[in-house]
């Protein structure tokens, strides 16, 4: 039962802190007001994210534990197919509303420590996972220059379209039909 209640108390923090990151962008959000925001005590905030940086890093890892579940549910499947699982989980992250306020606030931080942040736990971390998957699959290329192509021809500049207000945010047919089409081409392109 804590378990349960503990991770509720962590989605209702996680709520709090996005909803303050939309208002008020990164600078504006503090320790406290997502803990007022929240109806929780600084200490659990302090205890639980150490500071404002660990609890962005927490934010960002969450989203990122959603691409890390489904290659592990497809983990038997070979690497092509566990890239047409990951692809359409991949999009609905970067394009959902979670990451676009992670965006707009690192865009608007001019310390540049979101985006650093960011940077660490989102590409850095998925990037090489994808390149895991090139690796064993048998696409032609240098796994590295694979998963970069790969990434453009899936996310492209939709990322910043959505954090620009220029795109509405995608239904699950969209990132579905997109994931297939980018697959499809980097086989055409690799093969």
């Amino acid at each position: 039962m804590e378990d349960k209640s503990k991770e509720a108390r962590r989605r209702q923090i996680e709520d709090a802190a996005y909803k303050m990151l939309g208002e008020k962008g990164y600078a504006g959000t503090s320790m406290q007001g997502i803990a007022r925001a929240a109806k929780a005590s600084n200490e659990t905030l302090y205890n639980w994210y150490g500071d404002k940086k660990g609890l962005m890093a927490a934010l960002i890892a969450r989203n990122t534990d959603t691409v890390r579940d489904t290659l592990s549910s497809h983990i038997n499947a070979d690497p092509l197919d566990r890239l047409a699982h990951l692809g359409p989980t991949l999009l609905a992250m970067v394009l959902g509303s979670r990451a676009v306020a992670l965006n707009r606030a690192a865009a608007a931080d001019p310390s540049g420590d979101l985006g650093r942040a960011l940077a660490r736990g989102g590409r850095e971390t998925v990037a090489p996972m994808v390149t895991a998957l090139m690796t064993d699959s048998p696409l032609r290329g240098q796994p590295d220059r694979l998963t970069q192509l790969y990434l453009t021809l899936l996310i492209g500049d939709l990322q910043i379209r959505r954090a620009t207000g220029a795109m509405e945010p995608p239904t699950q047919e969209f990132c579905t039909t997109r994931a297939a089409e980018a697959l499809d081409m980097l086989k055409r392109l690799a093969t």
